[in-house]
C-alpha cells in the first residue's frame, strides 16, 4: 500500500512524483511559503530551511505569492502554510501589502517580511499590521533560521 492509497490522494493531483520517504517528510514537515523576487535568494533560503526540515512553497512575485495561498486552499486536500516568509519589496504585490490582505481577511498566519529598505516606517507599518518579524538584509541566514523554528518548531 502506498502513501496515495493511504490518503486516498490519485497521481494526477501531486505535483511531482514522490517516494515514500519524501511524501512521508513532506506530510509531516510545517509547510512555508517563501515569496522572494530574487532568484538567487529565493533558491538561497529554500536550501537553508528545506535543510532544517520544513516543506517550501516558492514565490517569485507578489501575484505568485497569492496565487500559491489560493491554490493552498483550493487543493483537493486543503494546504495551508504554517508561516509566510516574503520579501517587502516585490512586482505585483509588497509583501506588505499581501500581509495587509491577510489580516484583513483574518488570517492569522505568521509573516516575516524581509527587506533591504527597512527604515522605521516599515517597521512600524510591519508591526502595526501584525507581521511576526522584519529582518533586514542583509541579515545572517542562522538568524532567519532561529526566527522560523521560535514561530513553527519542527515535530520531534
Amino acid at each position: 500500500m502506498g502513501p496515495d492509497e493511504i490518503t486516498g490522494m490519485n497521481e494526477d493531483v501531486r505535483e511531482w512524483p514522490l517516494s515514500t520517504r519524501e511524501w512521508v517528510a513532506r506530510r509531516s514537515a510545517p509547510r512555508i511559503l517563501l515569496g522572494e523576487d530574487q532568484p538567487e535568494m529565493r533558491k538561497l533560503l529554500r536550501r537553508a530551511l528545506v535543510r532544517r526540515g520544513y516543506d517550501v512553497v516558492e514565490a517569485p512575485d507578489g501575484p505568485g505569492l497569492v496565487k500559491a495561498l489560493v491554490d493552498g486552499l483550493l487543493a483537493q486536500q486543503t494546504q495551508v502554510p504554517d508561516l509566510i516568509i516574503t520579501d517587502v519589496r516585490m512586482p505585483g504585490f509588497s509583501g506588505i501589502e499581501v500581509l495587509a490582505r491577510l489580516r484583513r481577511e483574518g488570517w492569522t498566519t505568521p509573516v516575516v517580511l524581509i527587506t533591504a529598505f527597512g527604515d522605521a516606517q516599515l517597521h512600524q507599518e510591519a508591526e502595526l499590521l501584525g507581521a511576526a518579524r522584519v529582518l533586514n538584509k542583509p541579515f545572517a541566514m542562522e538568524d532567519l533560521c532561529e526566527v522560523v523554528e521560535r514561530l513553527v518548531p519542527l515535530p520531534r
